[in-house]
């Protein structure tokens, strides 16, 4: 990466920037986790080499500006993982993985607040997160804090108020009411989603997946009917629909 981002190497690489890069270092990582979904191992393999990539490209620019370079990044993370992991590298005794999650939290806890200045309990979970994923990190962080619920029982109320909300705002027909009440709802059911014990992002891939499936077999069957999709009733399409759902349920 020094000799691409060199006086001798690639124009493209030299006139990348942090910002430049960061639409890459996300799309690495989503076809990282679509190599795992396939369970692929070479494309796996692969994947994994371009988002170490981004690791190193980003870690060369900082190192260009004197502040550290790719081995400060694994010295760091390497003590990170031994300091976090005293029943392991020390004399602390865990019984389970359930203690040993709880020494970890115990430990960055006592980190965050040696820091000079204050942090709050959700300064770790990054806002450039994917919505949905930021929901359930911050529900997970406020947990952590004794701010939550005890059941998913508990939390189906919540979002049934919010159905209710919504609903509401809808008939007002105020955009950015109905924006705040529908944003609401997304964020209460996933955090219902982590009462459940259902990771919340894989659900909403596995509906797309279903939904993908099932269009293009309403799809195929109105081309081979010699139609386009947009000249079918929509009373067809539904019974198109549900002959998909039925048929690829015995599949």
């Amino acid at each position: 990466m020094r000799t691409l981002r060199g006086d001798a190497g690639c124009a493209w690489d030299r006139d990348q920037t942090l910002a430049t890069l960061k639409p890459f270092a996300v799309e690495e990582l989503y076809e990282v986790l679509e190599a795992i979904d396939e369970d692929d191992p070479d494309k796996h393999r692969e994947e994994l080499g371009d988002l170490m990539l981004q690791i190193v490209f980003q870690s060369q620019i900082r190192w260009e500006e004197g502040r550290f370079d790719a081995h400060d990044v694994c010295a760091a993370i390497t003590n990170k993982m031994i300091r976090r992991h005293p029943h392991v590298f020390g004399d602390v005794h865990v019984d389970d993985a359930e203690s040993a999650h709880a020494s970890w939290r115990q430990i960055k806890e006592a980190e965050r607040r040696s820091q000079d200045r204050p942090k709050s309990a959700l300064d770790g979970v990054p806002r450039a997160l994917p919505g949905l994923l930021r929901a359930v990190r911050l529900g997970a962080k406020a947990s952590d804090q004794g701010f939550d619920w005890d059941r998913p029982e508990d939390v189906m109320p919540i979002v049934a108020s919010e159905v209710a909300e919504l609903t509401e705002a809808v008939s007002s027909g105020e955009g950015a009411a109905i924006e705040h009440e529908f944003g609401d709802l997304l964020f209460s059911l996933a955090n219902l989603a982590r009462h459940l014990g259902v990771d919340a992002e894989q659900a909403l891939q596995g509906a797309n997946a279903r939904f993908d499936q099932r269009f293009r077999h309403v799809e195929a069957a109105v081309t081979d009917s010699g139609r386009a999709m947009v000249d079918v009733a929509p009373n067809e399409l539904e019974s198109r629909w549900q002959d998909a759902k039925r048929a690829l349920a015995d599949s």
